[in-house]
């Protein structure tokens, strides 16, 4: 499944994903944890489409999974980018249960590129 989903960064700094939808929890949408620095890393601006995909696709950069978190500290999946555009980037990202709610499991590999 490949999709292209938009975020946002407002006014405090903050990044969102538009992800209307979403019916659990609003702060759920925030991108914390690494999450704000891949997205500050792929875009040079307030906004950026990315196409995501469990499936590799053409001229995508990926996440790997590194570990699944724990049910008792937010859960999720801590993922590690270690390129990015061929540039050694070596982040680790925690992205939350949305990732589930997507795939409907954390795959080993999220695709992306900027749309």
């Amino acid at each position: 499944m490949k999709r292209d989903f938009r975020f946002y960064k407002v006014a405090s700094g903050d990044w969102y994903i538009d992800f209307p939808e979403w019916k659990g929890d609003p702060k759920d949408l925030q991108m914390i944890q690494g999450a704000d620095e891949w997205l500050d890393l792929v875009s040079n601006q307030t906004e950026v489409v990315l196409s995501i995909s469990d499936q590799p696709f053409d001229e995508a950069d990926y996440l790997t999974l590194i570990r699944l978190g724990e049910p008792n500290l937010g859960g999720g999946g801590n993922y590690f980018l270690h390129q990015y555009n061929g540039k050694d980037v070596n982040l680790k990202i925690w992205l939350c249960e949305i990732v589930e709610f997507v795939f409907d499991q954390y795959p080993q590999r999220i695709y992306f590129k900027v749309s």
